[in-house]
């Protein structure tokens, strides 16, 4: 069956590496914080000025004044620091951030993603999220494979890109998809528990190829 939403913040927690420093983006991947392995030291970076967010506060614990880029209350692990919006782009842009997570409206098959609008409703901006998709190296989306019945893992993105060829991981609530860069396409790792190769195919417009042996997604 789907994952949760928990679920995919867990597996997208796996993609987590000691030292690594790492930017949430909105929605499912700002509660990858809550899975961060304890053994584990990893900075997550947020653009609106906060490197060290710890998971999310307990309701004895919020901050209103700590808050992430979405606008959430987070907490600040030991060893956080605070700084402007410029000092935060200067990290993106400069190449100082490992990885980051980031949900998507559509990802297309050669590794496009959009997701900072829908032509028509109302948007503050595309926030940091082109920024980050342009300097940061490895970029994970997470999000559900389709919304109101429609496919979000496409042939080409029909909403305005935030960045071309730049998707290196994709986890759905169906499967895990790793983006083959010599072939412009993803390859079909993991599957959900209770989900086959089949059931993908059909909710998915995008060409994608099935690696061999392909395994089920553990958390």
């Amino acid at each position: 069956m789907p994952l949760t939403r928990e679920q995919l913040a867990q597996r997208a927690a796996r993609e987590l590496r000691d030292g690594y420093i790492v930017n949430l983006g909105i929605g499912i991947p700002t509660l990858v914080a809550n899975y961060v392995p304890p053994s584990m030291d990893v900075w997550l970076q947020s653009e609106n000025g906060l490197l060290g967010i710890g998971p999310f506060p307990r309701e004895s614990e919020v901050d209103a004044d700590l808050i992430n880029a979405g606008k959430q209350t987070v907490t600040a692990r030991r060893g956080a620091s605070f700084f402007g919006s410029s000092d935060s782009f200067a990290m993106i842009r400069g190449g100082h951030i490992d990885l980051c997570i980031l949900g998507a409206m559509q990802v297309s098959q050669e590794g496009d993603i959009a997701n900072w609008m829908i032509p028509g409703k109302m948007v503050k901006g595309m926030g940091g999220a082109m920024d980050l998709v342009a300097g940061v190296k490895r970029v994970v989306v997470v999000m559900e494979h389709t919304a109101k019945g429609a496919t979000k893992v496409v042939k080409a993105c029909s909403l305005p890109l935030t960045g071309k060829r730049c998707v290196n991981l994709l986890i759905t609530d169906l499967c895990v998809m790793e983006m083959d860069a010599a072939r412009h396409r993803f390859v079909l790792r993991e599957l959900a528990p209770g989900v086959t190769v089949d059931d993908v195919k059909r909710q998915t417009e995008a060409e994608f190829i099935v690696a061999d042996g392909v395994g089920t997604i553990s958390m």
